[in-house]
């Protein structure tokens, strides 16, 4: 089974998206006081749970190390939002989703078509 690798600093961020060109990754950015996060975060453990394929999972938990979720903005161009989701290959960001639409479907269905 999958797992969930909390990101604490730049340098793992780095080291994720560098391992993005061995296999997918997916960067999950979470809020501990939103609901709506924390729904997403819900979605994004039943998929994980359901998983067979070689994705890894990372979280960035914005109010204990917004630095890292910064520079994560900043490095794969993408708007910070949370909850977010950005799934990545080669270094880049390939899909991404935020807010009601990160559910285990969705989740499913850009890593199994990617």
């Amino acid at each position: 089974m999958s797992q969930l690798t909390p990101l604490a600093n730049v340098t793992d961020l780095e080291a994720a998206i560098a391992e993005s060109s061995e296999r997918l990754v997916l960067l999950f950015k979470h809020s501990r006081y939103c609901g709506v996060s924390c729904e997403a975060l819900d979605e994004l453990h039943a998929h994980i749970g359901a998983a067979a394929g070689q994705t890894a999972y990372k979280i960035i938990t914005v109010q204990t190390h917004r630095p890292v979720s910064d520079a994560a903005a900043q490095r794969l161009g993408v708007r910070h939002e949370t909850p977010q989701a950005l799934l990545l290959r080669d270094g880049r960001v390939i899909w991404n989703a935020s807010h009601f639409r990160i559910t285990a479907t969705e989740l499913d269905r850009a890593t199994s078509a990617n």
